[in-house]
């Protein structure tokens, strides 16, 4: 199956999606991927546009625990049932966009995960079909407060350790046509690798998510489901530039800046 990368972007202050094409430029779609990939007929060249989150303020899944080896590293049983948690609009980046590390954070960790992108609306959706509900597939990173995670964890939540405002990088493209059963996903702090994993070790691959979500709630088209993350997840510091590269899709690139205290915020 042929694949496209459909990329959100910014071109003279207005926000486009368009397809990649294979001379430097983008094929601009005449709306929204989710309404079918129509192309207007106008072309971008990729030197005069900035790439963006790949979906505007989307509903976010998570999916804790969800590599065996993860769940070794950190000490936890392997679940029985999906380990689900949401992330917050606000807290999605694009590539190239800053990881804001908050005043009181004290570990702050990265997590390289395949996301998909939901592409039509979904409900009871049979496990055999689920596949045909995803538009594509982008990289994330699931970043997490560790110290504050153990404590919401102590008392079954998790919400406000992964929410964080950019405390959910998402991109660089979504691509279609893509097989996630075996997908490559390397992590690189500084250029050195920290996870080098692949989704054929998902506890709960893409399928079985899409049906059990559907199970419970409505997927809508731009939902985006972060599947879990490899082992070798670690720290992140000020200064730090993290990537996420996962088979055809590319690379998500993000720095790691300060966050400014309160005071000089309100200034």
């Amino acid at each position: 199956m042929s694949s496209d990368h459909i990329v959100r972007y910014a071109h003279n202050g207005a926000a486009h999606y368009g397809v990649m094409a294979g001379d430097g430029t983008i094929a601009r779609l005449a709306g929204s991927p989710f309404d079918g990939l129509r192309r207007s007929g106008e072309r971008d060249a990729l030197g005069d546009v900035r790439i963006l989150a790949p979906v505007d303020g989307p509903r976010i899944f998570g999916l804790g625990y969800n590599y065996k080896a993860h769940s070794n590293e950190v000490g936890k049983p392997v679940p029985d049932l999906p380990v689900l948690f949401m992330k917050p609009s606000t807290a999605v980046i694009g590539p190239n966009e800053s990881i804001v590390y908050p005043v009181d954070g004290e570990i702050i960790h990265f997590e390289g995960e395949l996301c998909a992108v939901i592409g039509k609306t979904a409900r009871h959706v049979p496990e055999a079909r689920a596949l045909d509900y995803v538009l594509g597939y982008t990289c994330g990173n699931d970043v997490s407060d560790r110290v504050l995670q153990r404590r919401e964890s102590a008392f079954g939540c998790l919400f406000a350790g992964k929410g964080y405002d950019t405390f959910a990088p998402l991109g660089p493209a979504i691509v279609t046509g893509l097989d996630p059963s075996n997908l490559s996903i390397i992590t690189r702090v500084n250029g050195q690798v920290r996870q080098n994993g692949n989704t054929a070790d998902l506890l709960f691959p893409v399928p079985y998510l899409i049906a059990y979500l559907s199970r419970y709630l409505t997927l809508l088209p731009g939902d985006v489901i972060m599947t879990g993350t490899p082992a070798g997840v670690g720290p992140i510091s000020v200064g730090d530039s993290i990537e996420i590269e996962i088979g055809s899709i590319g690379v998500l690139r993000n720095d790691v800046v300060a966050e400014a205290p309160v005071g000089a915020r309100r200034a």
